[in-house]
């Protein structure tokens, strides 16, 4: 598959402006890895602009070990380590200075942080990608409306918890989940997995890259930066999931090669996008 015109040619006069200032919202104490992954992800994409939300007394250790180009917002956190309801302001106000959103990724799911995740997405007005620890955040509080623009990334689990059915009746009909949460939410649902289901309101679209290797920690994390960053240089929602997951999955495969499935990691799939987009060019 070649990727679209607007991702693989740049105007000689383009700046980082127009390719999108990507804001996630992701991490804590222990599951600061998710949050990393995902924005090196995003800058490898193609991404303008990257700042981490981090709990506050994560940003020293990450500081330490961050690509140079990522930039860091430390947020109010609880005892436990992650982002609090009280981090709710500031989230806000940051958001005016961002084009997309990605919410989620080792958040955790204490209860202060899911109130915070809740609240936020109420009042989010910008395309933002949903998953993980969001999902579950939004699964445990009922009834819940998302912004405009959303995607979903749930593996089976996660949509399971979102609609109310065992993951493996999901499993079953994939596509005719996916579809059906798309067109009620009128939103476009990644439904991860082998042959990861792309849909929305205007179509379906199965993935045929990926490999068993993938089935590894932070592979997701990985996915939601590659479609946010996209999401930023201008692909609409449904566009911008297909070709995500599909170069996601391309990289998977280049690094499979040379790592094998068996010794394969998330971040080898972010050292392979630049090739898996060359490949796709």
């Amino acid at each position: 598959m070649r990727l679209p015109t607007r991702l693989r040619l740049r105007k000689p006069d383009s700046h980082k402006g127009h390719f999108g200032h990507i804001f996630i919202i992701a991490g804590s104490r222990r599951f600061s890895g998710a949050a990393l992954l995902c924005a090196k992800a995003a800058l490898r994409s193609g991404a303008g602009l990257v700042t981490l939300g981090i709990p506050e007394s994560v940003c020293g250790a990450i500081i330490r070990i961050k690509p140079v180009e990522l930039m860091l917002l430390p947020l109010p956190e609880t005892k436990e380590g992650t982002i609090s309801i009280a981090a709710y302001k500031k989230a806000c106000e940051f958001l005016k200075r961002a084009d997309i959103v990605v919410i989620g990724p080792g958040l955790s799911v204490n209860l202060s942080t899911q109130g915070f995740v809740r609240k936020l997405l109420k009042n989010i007005k910008k395309p933002t990608v949903i998953d993980a620890d969001g999902l579950t955040s939004l699964a445990n509080g009922g009834k819940y409306a998302l912004p405009p623009e959303s995607i979903v990334t749930p593996h089976p689990g996660e949509m399971a918890r979102l609609i109310g059915i065992p993951a493996a009746v999901i499993q079953k009909k994939r596509k005719e989940v996916a579809k059906n949460f798309a067109c009620h939410y009128n939103s476009t649902v990644v439904l991860k997995g082998d042959k990861t289901v792309v849909a929305g309101p205007e179509g379906i679209y199965v993935n045929a890259t990926g490999n068993p290797g993938m089935a590894t920690a932070g592979s997701g994390d990985v996915l939601s930066g590659v479609i946010a960053a996209f999401l930023g240089q201008g692909l609409d929602a449904f566009s911008a999931a297909k070709y995500g997951v599909y170069l996601h999955g391309l990289a998977g495969d280049l690094a499979a090669k040379e790592k094998t499935q068996l010794g394969l990691i998330a971040s080898d799939i972010i050292d392979f996008l630049p090739k898996a987009i060359k490949r796709s060019m």
